[in-house]
């Protein structure tokens, strides 16, 4: 199945899908005259701004959920993996694709704002929502729904669900060895595995409202600790940090393992870990409560610098001063060899030692600790995207809702991935990755040339903000946008009110 799985990433993740990636954020770079950079104290300002309603959750809870996609073992296991298998240039490489990819995510999360619906009293959103309504091709937007709930419903949980089983295990010992009917496995994952089970079961069954209220606590305050301890390490060290960053620099374009390599890692590595461009971030963005769309598209833009910027460069720098790592060569060699060559780079090993060599007694556990709760809520993310998709689906094709399916589908597939290898579970979530990127900045393009719907909301956001209104509105009629019947409502009903109460005053 490991070969499977390896010949089908190495169809989707092919070059091209990197250079796209890159390709893609750059176009949005420069057509939105880089607003990541223009407008970034107004995407920190934006963060607790609006307000919650019965249909909508607020601006932060939204962040809240798309971060808790977005902050998981990505920055912890995943940033080990771009050093381990890219070489440190990696690390580069993740924050260009973050850089760039910041004005990928304000389009993307612009666009399921802009094309939201009202749904079963709750808002829904995304790709499969936007794709449909713009190019009117319903056939692509299916696929896209069908490629997103088996990727997250499927696919990706079990990289969370693996690398806290892989923490824990790492921390505290596998314990007795369990003898089942698909194989052996420690105590400690079984366990680990079981009670990531019960915890899912509570949190989804309650729904969207639930899981918002769950991570808008948790993310912060887990990004926060981790950052600190982290922050300590390289304080410790902080005289290898300008040696540290210049080797990072100097080895994305003449890296040890190839510059394939450092380009293809950390491409990859920071799609799945900020999400910008994947397709995910869309659907947290759609559910919040703003009064003009491109507002929540610069907080979801935002995310993707606390994601990658800041909590995975702190993983990196720890690393790397550290000396925790290795970096793989052809077939078993190393590169650089600094910890045991059994150490797998697919997991949270180097992390785990790394702060370990700093604060002994400490590292492993806090990340094993770190990881529960970091992974645990980017399984939560993924549900709440599964389901937005079923909504969809159920909508389009008048399905029955298999919601309940979904819900026990992904609670299997977290378990599965507790217990199984970190490469399998890694390779199967980077197809999931990979499926979604395709269909999803395909379809950005395609939507940018049909009519710029994500470019005349900023425009207009802009030229209101420049009149530093009380309150901002948004007209799609007036812009050009057709079929955002949500927002063509809202400013209709807004319209009567302002007409009803000059009568009033009269």
């Amino acid at each position: 199945m490991q070969q499977a799985v390896d010949f089908i990433n190495g169809i989707i993740w092919s070059p091209a899908l990197i250079y796209l990636c890159l390709a893609a954020g750059l176009f949005y770079s420069i057509q939105t005259k880089f607003v990541q950079v223009r407008l970034f104290k107004e995407m920190y300002s934006l963060l607790f701004s609006g307000k919650k309603s019965d249909k909508g959750i607020s601006s932060f809870q939204a962040l809240a959920v798309s971060l808790s996609g977005r902050v998981g073992t990505g920055n912890i296991a995943g940033v080990a993996a771009a050093i381990g298998f890219g070489g440190p240039g990696a690390i580069f490489w993740m924050w260009v694709v973050a850089f760039l990819g910041a004005s990928t995510a304000y389009i993307e999360s612009t666009l399921a704002q802009v094309y939201k619906e009202v749904d079963g009293g709750q808002y829904r959103g995304g790709p499969a929502y936007y794709i449909e309504k713009v190019t009117g091709q319903r056939w692509y937007a299916v696929i896209f729904a069908i490629a997103t709930i088996a990727a997250c419903g499927l696919l990706l949980p079990g990289v969370q669900s693996n690398s806290i089983g892989t923490g824990i295990e790492t921390a505290f010992g596998s314990g007795m060895m369990v003898v089942t009917s698909i194989g052996t496995f420690s105590e400690a994952k079984v366990m680990t595995g079981l009670l990531i089970v019960v915890m899912l079961g509570f949190i989804v069954f309650g729904g969207v409202k639930r899981i918002a209220s769950f991570t808008q606590v948790v993310v912060p305050f887990m990004a926060l600790a981790y950052i600190l301890v982290v922050f300590v390490i390289i304080a410790l060290n902080f005289t290898q940090l300008p040696s540290i960053i210049m080797m990072i620099v100097g080895d994305a374009f003449t890296p040890m393992a190839g510059v394939g390599a450092a380009i293809g890692w950390g491409v990859k590595r920071g799609v799945y870990s900020n999400e910008a461009g994947q397709g995910t971030g869309p659907h947290a963005a759609a559910a919040a409560e703003v009064e003009h769309p491109a507002q929540q598209g610069l907080v979801q833009a935002f995310s993707v610098y606390i994601d990658t910027l800041l909590v995975c460069s702190a993983t990196a720098f720890a690393i790397l001063i550290t000396g925790a790592y290795n970096v793989h060569g052809l077939g078993d060699s190393f590169l650089v060899q600094n910890v045991a060559a059994d150490v797998a780079a697919n997991g949270p090993a180097y992390t785990q030692m790394a702060i370990e060599r700093v604060l002994p007694g400490i590292g492993k556990p806090f990340i094993a600790f770190a990881l529960f709760f970091f992974s645990f809520t980017t399984i939560l993310a993924y549900y709440y995207i599964a389901e937005t998709n079923v909504a969809y689906l159920r909508r389009t094709l008048k399905l029955p809702d298999f919601t309940f399916l979904l819900k026990i589908v992904l609670i299997s597939a977290a378990f599965y991935g507790t217990i199984k290898t970190a490469n399998l579970a890694w390779g199967l979530g980077d197809i999931g990755v990979g499926l979604m990127a395709w269909l999803n900045i395909i379809g950005l393009l395609i939507i940018f040339f049909m009519g710029k719907p994500a470019i005349k909301a900023l425009k207009d956001y802009e030229a209101q903000r420049k009149l530093k209104p009380k309150s901002y509105h948004f007209n799609p009629v007036e812009l050009g946008i057709e079929k955002a019947t949500f927002w063509e409502q809202r400013f209709e009903k807004r319209k009567g009110k302002i007409k009803a109460k000059g009568k009033r005053s009269k």
